[in-house]
């Protein structure tokens, strides 16, 4: 009988007790399906004494994780403490150094220790997983890593945030603001009570970067992503793109284009036909477009015990089978340095939200700052504030909504002709500015 792959897990939070109990459940099944037994064998956390409905008898206790990682009765260390540093970066390099394999569901180390780790895993031999690091229960990293390693990518895409979406999902359908739907999303537990590492679109800018570095071969790099949250998203947004057959959505994207790897993260307005828009509430998406294939989308629970732990059970499982895919699909010395790229050169289509003064001449002078920066309109709604008709504030007309779809240009030169506008003074506030996303 072939021995049992001998697991040592570090962390029994939500999905660390749910990943003992998922590899209890399904013994027989992983044992068909691996060629052997999977045993959880040692386990460690901070308390001991924590109640967390888990049958621990006969399982050993590791005083700290650099102990498990090193214990050589372990043959697959798995990390599920979280944290960019200590202790789950030495433990895991500790249990790599040894020959261990080592599975996590940290996209935070990742983000930033991953080639370091990738390469102690290439060195002594053992496997570096991190499936459920990126989409939980979505098989993204597999899908890049492995699944299209003869297909060249194009662009990856998508929802990698259920908090973002969750809120964006009800501020659309119920018309609500964004800090309404913060608190809500707070009290139902989607939403940390700083939730700014989310809704600032830091969580998502650690995922894309990693997704980036399996789809196009380049060093993960978080610095080399553009980042902008979705604070600034307000109803009328919603609305306006309703009406104009978008979803506003904050996307990661990662694109291969003439000037190097582009890679950014912010709202972003989509056709409501294409896949991405129709995924709503906490569910996570990723779209990958390849030479030569349809694009793909994969969708599914980014989030959450069950979800997270079925992914690191499934790492779990191809160290069990003896798989030991190069950690980003390729050795670390192949991966190529990526620069930031300016956003200024990134080009495409805009939405463009202007509070102007209802004033003669103020259409043709935003006309005119348009058309010297060469930018052409696809599309322009102009709506008196909640249906009034020449409200008089102060003495004064009050500013109205003009709402502009542009075709592909420049960033900068879309900040160019608004700058230029503001100059003017035919605008009051700040112009609201959402890219799009054609396809």
């Amino acid at each position: 009988m072939v021995a049992p792959l001998k697991v040592g897990i570090a962390g029994l939070g939500t999905v660390g007790a749910e990943v003992v109990r998922l590899i209890e459940q399904q013994s027989r099944t992983l044992s068909s399906r691996c060629g052997r037994p999977v045993r959880v064998v040692a386990v460690t956390a901070r308390s001991k004494a924590k109640k967390r409905g888990l049958d621990l008898h006969g399982i050993g206790w590791a005083k700290t994780p650099l102990e498990l990682a090193s214990d050589p009765s372990i043959d697959c260390f798995v990390e599920l403490m979280g944290g960019a540093g200590e202790p789950a970066l030495s433990a895991i390099e500790t249990a790599l150094k040894s020959g261990k394999s080592v599975v996590t569901a940290n996209k935070a180390l990742i983000a930033k220790h991953g080639l370091k780790l990738a390469k102690a895993a290439e060195q002594f031999g053992g496997a570096l997983n991190f499936e459920a690091a990126v989409g939980a229960a979505i098989p993204i990293v597999k899908t890049l890593r492995e699944g299209l390693a003869g297909t060249a990518i194009n662009r990856v895409y998508g929802i990698l945030n259920g908090t973002c979406n969750y809120i964006l999902t009800r501020m659309e359908q119920e018309g609500l603001s964004f800090a309404e739907c913060l608190k809500d999303a707070q009290r139902l537990g989607y939403a940390e009570a700083n939730p700014s590492f989310d809704v600032d679109g830091h969580d998502t800018a650690q995922k894309l970067a990693i997704l980036a570095s399996l789809a196009f071969g380049t060093r993960v790099s978080q610095g080399a992503v553009y980042v902008e949250g979705i604070s600034s998203i307000a109803p009328e947004d919603l609305r306006a793109a309703a009406e104009l057959g978008y979803r506003v959505k904050l996307l990661g994207v990662a694109v291969r284009t003439a000037k190097g790897i582009e890679q950014r993260v912010h709202p972003t307005m989509v056709p409501k036909t294409s896949s991405i828009a129709q995924v709503m509430g906490v569910t996570n998406a990723v779209t990958i477009d390849g030479e030569g294939i349809p694009p793909i989308t994969l969708v599914g629970p980014g989030a959450g015990g069950a979800a997270t732990a079925s992914a690191v059970v499934a790492d779990i499982a191809d160290v069990a089978r003896g798989i030991r895919a190069l950690p980003f699909g390729r050795p670390v010395e192949k991966l190529r340095a990526i620069e930031k790229a300016p956003m200024e050169r990134h080009e495409g289509g805009y939405y463009i939200r202007l509070m102007a003064r209802d004033l003669a001449g103020t259409a043709a002078t935003i006309a005119t700052r348009l058309a010297e920066q060469k930018i052409s309109i696809e599309s322009i709604v102009q709506r008196h504030a909640d249906g009034v008709d020449a409200v008089q504030m102060a003495g004064k007309a009050a500013p109205v909504p003009v709402i502009l779809i542009t075709y592909a240009t420049s960033e900068d030169a879309v900040y160019r002709a608004l700058d230029a506008v503001q100059r003017d003074k035919v605008i009051s506030g700040r112009p609201q500015v959402i890219r799009i996303e054609k396809n």
